[in-house]
């Protein structure tokens, strides 16, 4: 958890950050909301996929930053 937040300490607010996890970091949700993030969570093969993008930002497109 400590890299997604790095990463997203320095994402450009018209960037956004796809994170594949091993389970549901629920604990990380508060802190985006805190940090003033929005996200949306998917399972794809078993993994729990995060995209997080700045909030009023519209949602990602294309490819972002992964982790």
């Amino acid at each position: 958890m400590e890299r997604i937040l790095e990463v997203l300490d320095i994402l450009p607010t018209d960037d956004w950050l796809r994170v594949r996890h091993s389970r549901e970091p629920y604990p990380l949700y508060s802190l985006l909301r805190d940090m003033n993030f929005t996200w949306s969570t998917s399972w794809q093969g078993g993994e729990c996929i995060i995209l997080i993008w700045h909030a009023g930002s519209p949602p990602p497109e294309g490819t972002g930053r992964g982790l």
